[in-house]
């Protein structure tokens, strides 16, 4: 088939920071005989257009490109709350986003749509599909969906799930969000997957331990320093790890609008000499940070607007390099982490357990290894690439 992805986040430039579950999934499918297009939005230093891995990129300009701020660097919802030049180009990226669907359907031929976010990618193809009569998938990631508790944006999400020949979700928790805005007949849990060749125990390094001073417990943390990664917490709960654990480290990688905050809390709970703030850093980097921790903590929340994880990402790739993971008990880390097999659950928000469960893991390195173990087969039999390419793959052909 001759298939249009659509979405907003997308790596704009080899090394590129931003999340590339979008390109993995577009190039297996590719790879599966597929002819993929890709249409994302432009960024400043970013390609109109190439063609890479086999698939053909289109990146179209919705705004003055040097002041483009709605998309990337931590996403649309984040950019809306912090830039009121991003809540100005919102109707500017519809229009040329479904201006660039029009010409792409008639310029490749498309068969079907993917879409990845109900809004607007998802309204979007609706929109298409009534004009055109292309049949399309919408993929919902979370971020598109637990916030949407009424008004504008609420109405184009439930035309999107009228009109969609299939919706995909990356979690239960995602499924039950969307099943709240309108009920889809034809909806499938296919959750993003993970590069078993890129992340894998194998990939641990011992220079970076060197590099950052690491030498006791080493504890992970990877993703966007934003409210719903519940970072504060972990934050709350590091002075009684180090009272049990002087030489303890943690590593917070990432950037994002809570850093300068954060950093300052790190200061007045005065546990700078245990927590290194990196910044942000080139996907090709993370494995070995993965593979080398003693344990990743993802202590995510549930927001006042609802918004949570839909599936944590970071917690296949910290399971597919053989680490023991701790994460909240909310959106689609449950869908993962099996409480007590590859890992822990626990409250969110709750910083004294959270201490516990650390300290717990860092005196008993067999359960470490246990629980690093079971996750990591885990993972292989439930989120590889291949295997969630070929459930894609499935569905497309089921439209054909």
């Amino acid at each position: 088939m001759n298939i249009l992805v659509t979405a907003t986040t997308f790596p704009r430039w080899e090394k590129d920071s931003e999340p590339g579950f979008v390109y993995y999934l577009s190039r297996l499918l590719a790879q599966k005989g597929h002819t993929i297009t890709n249409l994302v939005p432009h960024h400043p230093g970013a390609k109109k257009y190439e063609e890479k891995d086999g698939m053909k990129i289109y990146r179209f300009r919705y705004f003055i490109p040097s002041l483009q701020r709605l998309c990337y660097d931590g996403g649309i919802l984040s950019n809306l709350k912090s830039s009121w030049l991003a809540k100005l180009q919102v109707p500017f990226l519809v229009l040329s986003e479904y201006m660039a669907i029009k010409r792409i359907v008639k310029k490749e031929k498309i068969d079907a749509i993917h879409a990845h976010w109900i809004v607007p990618q998802g309204y979007l193809a609706a929109k298409i599909k009534k004009k055109y009569n292309i049949p399309f998938i919408v993929t919902a990631h979370a971020g598109d969906v637990f916030p949407l508790k009424k008004g504008f944006f609420r109405k184009r999400a439930v035309k999107a799930l009228q009109q969609c020949d299939a919706c995909t979700v990356n979690s239960e928790a995602t499924k039950q969000a969307v099943l709240n805005v309108f009920e889809v007949p034809n909806i499938k849990i296919i959750p993003m997957g993970v590069d078993l060749s890129k992340f894998s125990a194998e990939k641990a390094d011992e220079g970076i331990k060197k590099k950052y001073g690491i030498e006791g417990g080493f504890l992970l943390f990877v993703g966007r320093l934003a409210e719903k990664k519940g970072i504060i917490h972990l934050l709350e709960a590091m002075p009684a790890v180090i009272k049990s654990f002087p030489n303890v480290k943690l590593l917070i990688i990432g950037d994002g609008p809570l850093r300068e905050e954060l950093e300052n809390m790190m200061l007045f709970l005065d546990i700078e000499k245990n927590v290194t703030f990196t910044g942000k850093m080139p996907n090709e980097q993370l494995p070995g940070f993965y593979a080398t921790a003693d344990m990743f903590v993802g202590p995510s929340i549930i927001t006042d607007s609802g918004d949570t994880e839909g599936l944590g990402v970071v917690f296949l790739e910290a399971l597919a390099s053989g680490t023991a993971v701790i994460g909240s008990n909310v959106g689609g880390i449950p869908d993962i982490i099996e409480d007590g097999k590859s890992g822990f659950l626990v409250p969110q928000k709750d910083s004294k357990v959270l201490a516990d469960k650390i300290i717990d893991l860092l005196k008993n390195p067999q359960l470490q290894k246990d629980f690093a173990n079971y996750g990591k087969e885990h993972i292989k039999k439930n989120f590889s690439w291949e295997s969630i390419a070929e459930k894609f793959n499935e569905l497309f052909k089921s439209l054909s």
